[in-house]
């Protein structure tokens, strides 16, 4: 018989989170159904919160597996079939890139950039004693500068160039203190067998995260919400 509960919170949506979060399961691996409360509120009962009520039942367990190995065999296919630049691309992508780093870094003092590449991606890096500046709170500037350059990098190109940018090093001292917390939470989770919802992330992030924590045999990963709120959350494995 497929598992249901009752969850509570002040909006609809809290009280799906919530219910997601006790069951450890993504949206659609449940029906949710909205219970409605007739219940007439008195004069003196205004004024206490308004609680919302949701059913949610899981759903068959042997689709959801079904559909998690048609996933992966589309993520296979995917990666197989995947497209690379071709070295005349590559090189026009590069003086894309080029022409606007060097009037970028003409009108910034103290930066230097450098551009590598392997067969994946471009990688830009940005250093200097003025760089910091570019990074913003948790990476938000360097990741609006990355969709910049990845759209300057572009330019003239039929095969999409993809662009990873780095400035300090701040993409592994970030790498370095998220794998930090994800190893704290998931022993926050084992010892107390309840859910841990992380702070909205970058679908970067959330990787990092998810990765980082695919070792742990006592936890599993995924991600909640709607981007740019979309959330990780912790979860004890029923072993």
């Amino acid at each position: 018989m497929a598992k249901t509960i009752i969850a509570e919170g002040r909006t609809t949506t809290e009280a799906i989170e919530k219910g997601l979060n006790e069951l450890g399961v993504s949206k659609d691996r449940v029906e949710i159904k909205i219970l409605e409360n007739d219940e007439k509120r008195s004069f003196f009962s205004i004024l206490a919160p308004r609680i919302v009520k949701v059913e949610m039942t899981l759903k068959d367990e042997s689709n959801h597996v079904k559909d998690n190995k048609l996933a992966e065999e589309h993520k296979k296919y995917q990666k197989k079939e995947k497209v690379h630049l071709k070295p005349e691309e590559l090189e026009v992508a590069t003086k894309n890139l080029t022409s606007f780093l060097d009037e970028f870094v003409s009108k910034v003092k103290n930066i230097s950039y450098n551009i590598t590449s392997d067969e994946e991606y471009i990688y830009v890096e940005i250093n200097g004693e003025n760089a910091g500046t570019f990074i913003g709170y948790r990476g938000d500037t360097l990741n609006a500068m990355q969709s910049i350059l990845t759209t300057i990098a572009n330019k003239n190109l039929k095969t999409k160039a993809h662009i990873i940018l780095n400035i300090e090093n701040y993409r592994e001292k970030r790498k370095k203190s998220l794998e930090g917390l994800a190893n704290k939470l998931s022993k926050t989770v084992i010892k107390t067998g309840k859910n841990v919802t992380l702070e909205p992330m970058s679908a970067y992030e959330r990787k990092i995260i998810h990765n980082y924590l695919q070792k742990n045999n006592l936890v599993t990963t995924y991600s909640v919400g709607e981007e740019p709120y979309r959330k990780v959350v912790i979860s004890k494995k029923n072993i």
